[in-house]
């Protein structure tokens, strides 16, 4: 049963849905996709779990698994609604705190056959994580898909001439 995981800056806004939604449903209809697998931190971890959720209707050989960073007996999670399992990936006990999103997220790439992500500012934990998963990728170990960026908006202040001032 081929995995797909999810990986996505907190901050994604919702102008990703339509994007995300023809992903999901692309991996499970061409793909064959029917583990997804995603974190609980940030906005588009919230979003690749509402669109599951909504393709579990139409799927329902489809799962969905929240991952866990941190062990459940610390961090007590109960399945939350519209999840199926969650997920401790073995040896995370000796993580520390601070590398454990990092560390499970990290053993989801090397663990699913798919990526989904929206990762594209340079200094960061998940741009990183996209970076290692195209290597794996050009190694034939993952298929990775990257959703393209939400375009920028023009935030200068417009003056006499037209000219833009920030």
């Amino acid at each position: 049963m081929p995995t797909c995981f999810f990986i996505g800056h907190r901050e994604a806004s919702d102008y990703l849905l339509p994007q995300l939604s023809a992903e999901v449903d692309r991996h499970i209809t061409e793909l064959k996709v029917t583990d997804f697998v995603v974190g609980i931190y940030g906005w588009f971890d919230s979003m690749a779990a509402r669109t599951v959720k909504a393709a579990k209707k139409r799927h329902p050989e489809v799962t969905l698994t929240l991952l866990l960073a941190y062990h459940p007996y610390d961090r007590p999670i109960p399945t939350p609604e519209g999840f199926d399992s969650t997920f401790y990936p073995p040896g995370m006990e000796t993580v520390p705190k601070r590398a454990a999103i990092v560390k499970a997220n990290r053993y989801m790439v090397d663990h699913s056959d798919y990526l989904i992500a929206y990762a594209w500012h340079t200094a960061s934990n998940a741009r990183e994580l996209v970076s290692y998963a195209k290597k794996r990728e050009n190694k034939g170990l993952i298929q990775v898909t990257e959703l393209a960026r939400e375009p920028q908006r023009n935030t200068g202040i417009m003056i006499g001439d037209g000219k833009i001032e920030d």
